[in-house]
């Protein structure tokens, strides 16, 4: 089902916004309409992500809740990090 939008503008800018579009061979709605897609788009990527951030959390605090995971302190942590980005560093040098 289609829904219609509303929305006010002044008479100016609603004369400039037709120019600009009849210009580029669509109409103002047409350019509303692709602009309202392009927000729903760009919103169902934030969506997707945000579900996949909170399984991956949902998952890491379950492997927690098992005993599956070990806790690693900061410096060795940055020791890993600073190995894994030599050996990277390595791989693009040769």
């Amino acid at each position: 089902m289609d829904t219609r939008i509303q929305f006010r503008v002044d008479d100016e800018t609603k004369r400039l916004a037709q120019q600009m579009a009849e210009s580029q061979g669509r109409t103002l709605s047409d350019a509303c309409r692709e602009l309202t897609e392009q927000l729903a788009a760009q919103q169902r990527k934030i969506l997707a992500q945000d579900a996949w951030l909170t399984e991956q959390v949902d998952q890491a605090f379950a492997r927690l809740a098992a005993g599956e995971t070990s806790f690693v302190d900061h410096q060795s942590a940055k020791n890993r990090m600073a190995e894994q980005k030599a050996k990277i560093r390595n791989r693009h040098a040769k």
